[in-house]
Order: structure tokens, then sequence, then C-alpha cells
């Protein structure tokens, strides 16, 4: 399978669709999942083409990983979380639905379900969620 350009993450990226940016360096980006399965739910992407993890390269990886941690413990301080769900979906077998590298990052409270998949969320409550995600990284 090839990358496809005109997936909606290379269109965040290219600015042609908007998000709530939470944290921008020169490898990856990160912003807020607008159908969130918990309060403070975000992704990490890649800024290069990339189709998932079975396609990665260990550059590609290695910059993700290391936004998932400084946002996952920005997540952790924002939310005074309990812990952190870390996910990948590789294929649409594997349960991916957008074609190009992502991590989500979901802040959990103990004995807190997550809410369930594909309701979309209340959109000032995400943009302030990705605020105080925002200033927990910069107080690090």
């Amino acid at each position: 399978m090839s990358y496809d350009p005109d997936n909606i993450f290379a269109k965040i990226l290219r600015g042609e669709i908007p998000s709530f940016k939470v944290y921008e360096d020169e490898d990856t980006y990160c912003f807020m999942d607008i159908m969130p399965r918990t309060d403070g739910h975000c992704l990490v992407i890649p800024k290069t083409p990339c189709r998932n993890i079975l396609d990665a390269s260990p550059e590609q990886l290695s910059a993700c990983m290391t936004t998932v941690n400084k946002v996952a413990n920005a997540c952790m301080r924002a939310f005074g979380a309990d812990g952190i769900t870390l996910q990948q979906f590789s294929e649409a077998a594997g349960g991916q639905e957008v074609f190009h590298l992502h991590f989500h990052i979901l802040p959990r409270h103990e004995g807190v379900s997550t809410r369930p998949p594909g309701k979309m969320g209340d959109m000032d409550q995400i943009k302030a969620h990705g605020a105080a995600i925002a200033e927990a990284i910069e107080n690090m």
C-alpha cells in the first residue's frame, strides 16, 4: 500500500483543515482528537509522509516517541491523570482508520472508562484541553 498525500492528517499538516495544536517541533505535530475518548485525548504524527508503523523509518519513530513522551508527561500534569494509554493502529485489520502514522495519547484516571469511539466532542472543551496541555509543556 502506498501513502495517500490527501489523507486528513496530511491536510492538517498543510493547513487545509484546522486543528487544535498542542505542540510542534521540526519533525512532529501534536493536536487534539475531535472525537476524544478521554479528556485530553491527543494525537502525535510525523510531519513527513508515513502510512503507519510498518513503513516508518527509525528517525520518524524516534521523533514521534520523543514527542509522545513530552506530551504524555504534560497530560499527566494538566489533567492530574493516574496514567496514560498509548495507542497505535496499523492497517485496517489492525484498526487504523487514517493512513498517516499517528499515536493516540489518552490521559486516564483510575476507575474511569474511556468514552465510546466515533462521537464528536465539544469543540470549546477540546480547545481548552489542548491549551492546558500546551501550558503544561511550556512549564516543564
